[in-house]
């Protein structure tokens, strides 16, 4: 019967969302084996004739075919699986890092900002310390002045 003589299409093929080459090939020798060749298998009433003839043979390479696609839909199918996996666990481990990477950036960039605002704190109370350095040394050197002055006149008055 003609039932008898179609392959058993493998679940991969059929269900697949993605129609890859193979089971796009798949499909269609099963449609010509269908529409062409099993109809004139079935017309012949005996098998060893049947068995000899070339579209026998046609039959058989056909069918060969057709497992092989098959077997490499399956095969296609796992990698994709595993290469899709890949894909997604990659996606979620680069995302992570430049979230952390996006928040270090701006703990970086606060910290920045917040030692520019010391620094400049502090250049200003250098300055301020130098200033008062200065006058704190003008001072120094106007009482020494003064002490040497009345030194030399502590000094004069003794030797009179």
């Amino acid at each position: 019967s003609r039932a008898s003589l179609r392959p058993q299409r493998s679940p991969a093929v059929v269900t697949s969302p993605k129609f890859t080459m193979a089971s796009r090939a798949a499909m269609l020798l099963l449609l010509l084996v269908t529409l062409f060749v099993a109809p004139a298998a079935s017309l012949s009433s005996d098998m060893d004739e049947a068995k000899n003839r070339p579209v026998s043979k046609v039959i058989t390479l056909l069918k060969d075919m057709l497992t092989q696609l098959e077997k490499e839909a399956e095969e296609d199918e796992e990698i994709y699986d595993k290469m899709a996996c890949w894909c997604q666990t990659n996606d979620r481990e680069k995302t992570k890092s430049i979230a952390d990477a996006e928040a270090r950036i701006e703990d970086v960039t606060n910290k920045i900002e917040e030692m520019t605002a010391v620094s400049a704190r502090l250049n200003t109370e250098i300055k301020n310390h130098e200033k008062e350095v200065a006058e704190n040394q003008a001072s120094l050197d106007k009482a020494t002045a003064i002490r040497e002055k009345q030194l030399a006149e502590f000094n004069a008055e003794e030797k009179d």
